[in-house]
């Protein structure tokens, strides 16, 4: 037995602590110099139907194999070392969360509490899709303590959902609304694509019409990205069916920008607007690039400065559970680690200070990182004020990939 074993060994045998709440403070006390994540996300990877511009880790899965992909789950949350630090925020990422039964979800979130306790104010998301989920089921996610909700529409138009596979109709999208309503979710996010296959501006311009008129407390817009393997990527790239051009993106990006800040919402992050108060907990952790746990089929975790990625075949990760030696790495090196955290930052519209730079990285590193912004800034790309670094609105935004190539 070698030493990661032993130490899998203990953890089992030690009783846990009642999973009474942590307070603010007492987290903050147990982080230490090299703090343990205060986040988990966890990979649900079953969907109904695969959307063509998907390649994360999902299977449309039979009810028996979804239990016991849950039962293998919450045996990976009991092996996951832990100090009982607090989690502050969980996430429930997809795949289609929302395909969970209540009992499913609330043993997951059971042995969370057990194994590593919860903050207080604890934010737990779960990702849903439309038509996967009735109002009763909304109402038990809320008596699990799930207080925020991530609705994945990505058009408003039903030729354009079925183009891109989705397995429901804007009908199921209205319905999906108005269940939170009745049951009274203060916090949810709309998740929408711009730059689809035959959208047009007036697509998306009705698309913000209706975002602004049901008034999510956030949402997430994203460009299409054409990833490879998947099916929009092989029947798009040969030329077939064009995409709307890179004006036309770029004009639905700017559309978004306005309509949504002039309507109240705080752009602060490239993609992401919140209302006051409702920025996500939890997505803060990775642009901060902070230490996270990755649990479940293809999910990343970041913990002692290791990027960890669980297997991507089920039949993998059920071997990987059943055998409980969880694979380690190299940690990132002190590069690795400053260029993730710039690429990370600058997504933020605050930017990253450069003073923090120099306490954690030295004072040459933050010499070094305003040396390469140099041309970024007299582009006008980036600003430079009160020793931080931020991408400027809108040009700063649109050549955002230029700038953080300056840092690979």
């Amino acid at each position: 037995m070698n030493k990661q074993d032993e130490v899998y060994k203990q953890i089992i045998a030690s009783p846990s602590p009642p999973p009474r709440s942590l307070t603010s403070r007492e987290v903050s006390q147990t982080a230490g110099d090299n703090p343990l994540p205060s986040a988990a996300y966890l990979h649900i990877p079953f969907c109904r139907t695969r959307c063509r511009y998907c390649d994360f880790a999902v299977n449309l899965g039979t009810e028996e194999l979804i239990e016991k992909y849950v039962q293998y789950l919450v045996r990976e949350v009991y092996l996951t070392p832990s100090t009982y630090q607090g989690l502050t925020t969980v996430y429930f990422g997809g795949g289609t969360p929302s395909l969970l039964k209540g009992l499913q979800l609330e043993q997951i979130i059971k042995a969370l509490q057990e194994h590593f306790r919860f903050a207080e104010n604890i934010e737990i998301t779960l990702e849903a899709n439309p038509g996967t989920f009735s109002f009763e089921q909304v109402r038990t996610w809320q008596s699990l303590g799930i207080n925020r909700i991530s609705l994945g529409v990505q058009a408003f138009q039903d030729r354009l959902l079925a183009l891109c596979g989705r397995s429901h109709d804007l009908r199921a999208v209205y319905e999906s609304i108005d269940d939170f309503e009745r049951a009274g979710v203060a916090n949810w996010n709309l998740d929408l694509i711009f730059g689809l296959p035959e959208q047009n501006l007036k697509d998306w311009e009705f698309s913000l019409t209706e975002l602004i008129r049901l008034s999510p407390t956030h949402v997430s817009a994203y460009d299409l990205i054409l990833e490879d393997e998947t099916p929009f990527n092989k029947q798009y790239r040969s030329g077939r069916h064009p995409l709307p051009d890179d004006d036309e993106t770029v004009q639905m990006y700017l559309q978004l920008i306005e309509t949504l800040t002039t309507h109240g919402y705080e752009h602060y992050e490239i993609a992401n607007f919140a209302r006051p108060g409702c920025q996500s907990v939890h997505n803060h952790v990775y642009w901060h690039n902070q230490p996270y746990y990755g649990l479940g089929l293809g999910a990343t975790g970041y913990v002692h400065k290791q990027r960890i990625a669980r297997p991507k075949r089920l039949f993998d990760y059920f071997e990987l559970v059943d055998k409980g030696n969880f694979p380690t790495s190299e940690p990132v090196s002190t590069e690795e680690e400053l260029t993730d955290t710039l690429i990370l930052g600058l997504r933020l519209l605050e930017g990253v200070c450069l003073t923090q730079i120099a306490d954690r990285f030295g004072a040459q590193a933050a010499d070094s990182v305003l040396a390469k912004l140099q041309p970024s800034i007299e582009r006008g790309w980036v600003s430079f004020r009160a020793q931080t670094v931020a991408l400027t609105a809108p040009q700063g935004l649109l050549f955002s990939n230029e700038v953080f190539s300056l840092f690979v």
